[in-house]
């Protein structure tokens, strides 16, 4: 039996992320990072999600918007694709997403996959609120909601299983988004939109992302001291995004961009909200190095969500042995059973980092976690 899969890819989604603008809302912030080098994944992301479906064997057509808005990827995985809108012509808005996912409605898909982050799932709601079933790839810089798989390979893994029948569960899946004027400038302002319904399997869809608890306070500080205390002269510390880690550079009484990648060496600041290129630069001098991230609360993700500078070029180049975890008790325990996650589209790199690993999490302690 032949099923309908529906197919929206935002192909400018999460170019931000590498060069340090954290997103591409805007014709100026595209602008800007494509003049710093950025170039798009998002068609990448999808075809990976794609050919997941297609080795399932399944007889699935494919719906989907013209170009790079969808067909292009699908053509590429082999998916013979009917258009459901007309071509596009100039550069995708969220008027192109909007009009492709209320066609995609209308021509009764029974799921819709979205290529994006938390801008292009807001986009899908407003067409088609709670209506279809709605699975996103997590393509963008910042991907709060709860729509997304983990993965681009989980998600067509979480379509076919869905289309197949072997996944019924579904559950009403929260739409978050921030403001990225506000991001840019360091202040985390984010919203709950509304609700899409999509297909659940908790071992290959995110969870919400959640704030830090507010008694998390004195456990961040001593995880800080520690970290501080046992920096090594003459080497590299690249610090990801976060409330824990900005304590750290705190700690050390240098500027900290909470939302931005930050470069120390022996007490120095020797970059500020970084991007890739420029933490490339730096390692380039042949002087060891270490990262210092922490999980994001509530979806566990260490890489991958929020701190795409810290590319997979960046952790190949400084090792898995060189990765420092840092994360408050409260913020595990919240995870449960769950592991750690990484998401750096390259999957010799994820493969690199999958295995147990310590994380700071006091003065005198480690929580050993499973990074999956």
């Amino acid at each position: 039996m032949q099923v309908r899969l529906g197919l929206i890819v935002n192909p400018i989604a999460g170019m931000g992320g590498r060069v340090g603008l954290k997103g591409t809302d805007g014709e100026d912030a595209l602008r800007r990072a494509r003049e710093l080098g950025a170039e798009p994944d998002a068609p990448r992301r999808a075809e990976v999600a794609l050919r997941t479906i297609a080795r399932s064997g399944l007889d699935v057509q494919i719906l989907s918007a013209p170009g790079s808005m969808g067909e292009d990827a699908a053509r590429a995985a082999g998916f013979e694709v009917q258009l459901v809108i007309d071509n596009v012509s100039g550069p995708t808005d969220a008027g192109h997403t909007r009009d492709a996912a209320r066609a995609l409605e209308a021509a009764r898909v029974g799921l819709l996959i979205f290529v994006g982050g938390d801008g292009t799932a807001r986009d899908i709601m407003d067409a088609v609120e709670s209506r279809i079933p709605v699975i996103g790839v997590p393509a963008g810089v910042k991907m709060h909601s709860a729509v997304f798989a983990t993965d681009p390979r989980s998600a067509g893994e979480l379509a076919t299983g869905f289309l197949d029948g072997s996944i019924r569960r579904t559950r009403e899946a929260e739409v978050m988004d921030i403001d990225e004027e506000a991001f840019r400038e360091g202040r985390l302002s984010a919203r709950l939109y509304g609700h899409v319904m999509t297909p659940y399997d908790p071992a290959l869809v995110q969870d919400l992302k959640m704030g830090s608890a507010a008694d998390e306070d004195a456990m961040v500080e001593a995880i800080a001291d520690r970290v501080v205390g046992e920096m090594q002269p003459g080497v590299i510390y690249v610090i990801g995004p976060g409330t824990t880690t900005r304590r750290i550079l705190q700690r050390m009484d240098l500027p900290a961009t909470l939302l931005g990648v930050d470069v120390v060496k022996d007490g120095e600041l020797l970059a500020s909200d970084a991007n890739e290129k420029e933490i490339l630069r730096l390692l380039d001098e042949g002087t060891p190095a270490r990262i210092v991230v922490t999980p994001i609360g509530g979806q566990g993700y260490l890489f991958g969500r929020g701190n795409q500078q810290i590319s997979a070029e960046v952790i190949r180049r400084i090792g898995r042995e060189g990765l420092i975890i840092v994360a408050a008790k409260s913020k595990l325990l919240a995870l449960g059973r769950k592991p750690l996650l990484v998401d750096t589209g390259d999957d010799t790199v994820d493969a690199m980092l999958r295995g147990y690993a310590p994380v700071i999490v006091d003065y005198r302690e480690d929580s050993v976690r499973k990074i999956g």
